[in-house]
C-alpha cells in the first residue's frame, strides 16, 4: 500500500470480534501493523440482531461486548459481562418468580440497560445512545480514535426455528438469547429467521465508515448471526461490494470446527458446511460477486488455500488461535499483509 492506512472499520459481532479487535488496537497503538498509521481510527460496525427486551429493559449484548471488552471491564473467564459483578437484582427477580431466570443481569450492567432504556424512550436512536455509553467507556481509553457503531438504529432481532412435538407444525421460532443462552444451542437449529431486517436500514455513519474506509476486516465473528445480521441490513452488502478498500477476512472455523460459539449449529441451518474453506466460499470473492478480496484460515486448514484461491480469493495460512493479545495482533498483520 503506498500511503498508511489511517481509516480501519471492522464488522463485528460479541466475543470474537471484541477479542480480535483488542489485538488489532493493540497493533495500531505499537506501530506494528504492517502499513498501518500509528493514529489510525478504527470504526466497528456492530451487529445488533442479538439485542432482546429482558426486564423491561433493552439489552444490546453485542454492542455491550464490544464496549466493555475494549473499555477494559469485560468478565474474560465468564467471556460476557463486567468482571467484579454482583447479582443482587437477579437473585431478587428470582425471589418473586419473574421470568426468565435463565438470563443474567449482574447489577453494574443493570445500570447500563436502564442508561439505554431511558434514552431510547425519551426519543434517542440507539446509535445516540451507544455514543452516549461510550463516552464512559471507550473515549477516555482511545478519545476520537475509536468508533462503535451500530448496524442499524431499527429493531432487528434473530430467531432460530427448532422442532417441537407440542407444537402443531413441529417446530416453533425462539430468540436467538433462548437458543445461546438457555438451550445452549444443544438442539439442531432448523433454520435463522431475522425478523425486521428487510425493513432496517443501515446505522448513520455505517456507509461512510465502509466508503471511506482504507481496509475493512471481517474478523472471526460467527457468519450467520453476526457478520451475516449486518450483511443482511439493505444497503450493508453493496456497499461492502463497492468500498475501494480491501476487504479482508479471518475464519472462525479452526479445524473443522468453531472455537467458541454455536458457528457450526447456525451453518447447518444455512446449508454451509463448517469448514474454512466452506466460509470463506459462502462469503464469496468480490471479484465473483461476494463481499472479500482475502480470506485467512488457520495453519490447520492450510489445505484450503488451493480452493479459496481457486474460487477468487486470496488466501493463507496462519496461526489464528486469539491467545493474548500479541498472538491476535500478528493476525491482524497477516491479514493486512493478504491484501496488501
Amino acid at each position: 500500500m503506498d500511503s498508511p492506512l489511517r481509516a480501519i472499520t471492522v464488522l463485528s459481532g460479541g466475543t470474537g470480534g471484541a477479542r480480535f479487535l483488542e489485538g488489532l488496537l493493540a497493533g495500531v497503538r505499537a506501530g506494528t501493523l504492517p502499513g498501518v498509521s500509528p493514529d489510525a481510527v478504527v470504526t466497528v460496525v456492530a451487529n445488533t440482531a442479538d439485542d432482546v427486551w429482558m426486564h423491561g429493559l433493552k439489552i444490546c449484548p453485542d454492542l455491550d461486548t464490544v464496549m466493555y471488552t475494549l473499555g477494559d471491564g469485560s468478565d474474560h473467564e465468564r467471556g460476557w459481562g463486567l468482571r467484579d459483578e454482583t447479582w443482587s437484582v437477579k437473585a431478587e427477580l428470582e425471589a418473586y418468580g419473574v421470568e426468565p431466570t435463565w438470563f443474567g443481569l449482574g447489577d453494574r450492567d443493570v445500570a447500563t440497560h436502564l442508561v439505554r432504556t431511558q434514552m431510547l424512550e425519551a426519543g434517542y436512536p440507539l446509535s445516540a445512545v451507544t455514543q452516549a455509553l461510550c463516552d464512559r467507556w471507550l473515549a477516555p481509553r482511545f478519545g476520537d480514535a475509536l468508533r462503535l457503531l451500530p448496524m442499524t438504529d431499527d429493531r432487528v432481532e434473530t430467531h432460530v426455528v427448532i422442532a417441537d412435538e407440542a407444537e402443531p407444525s413441529g417446530r416453533r421460532a425462539v430468540h436467538f438469547q433462548e437458543y445461546w443462552v438457555r438451550l445452549h444451542a444443544s438442539v439442531p437449529a432448523e433454520q435463522v429467521v431475522v425478523v425486521g431486517q428487510g425493513d432496517a436500514t443501515p446505522g448513520p455513519g455505517v456507509l461512510e465508515a465502509l466508503a471511506e474506509a482504507d481496509l475493512v476486516v471481517v474478523p472471526p465473528s460467527n457468519p450467520v448471526v453476526s457478520v451475516g445480521t449486518i450483511l443482511g441490513v439493505p444497503g450493508l452488502r453493496e456497499a461492502l461490494r463497492a468500498t475501494p478498500a480491501p476487504v479482508v477476512g479471518l475464519s472462525p472455523i479452526v479445524g473443522g470446527h468453531h472455537v467458541r460459539g454455536m458457528a457450526e449449529q447456525v451453518l447447518a441451518a444455512i446449508g454451509v458446511q463448517a469448514s474454512a474453506e466452506a466460509v470463506g466460499r459462502h462469503y464469496g470473492a468480490r471479484s465473483e460477486g461476494g463481499v472479500l478480496d482475502g480470506w485467512l484460515v488457520d495453519t490447520r486448514d492450510a489445505g484450503a488455500v488451493p480452493g479459496l484461491e481457486a474460487a477468487g480469493l486470496r488466501a493463507a495460512a496462519v496461526p489464528l488461535m486469539m491467545t493474548d493479545e500479541t498472538a491476535t495482533a500478528a493476525m491482524a498483520a497477516a491479514a493486512i499483509d493478504l491484501v496488501s
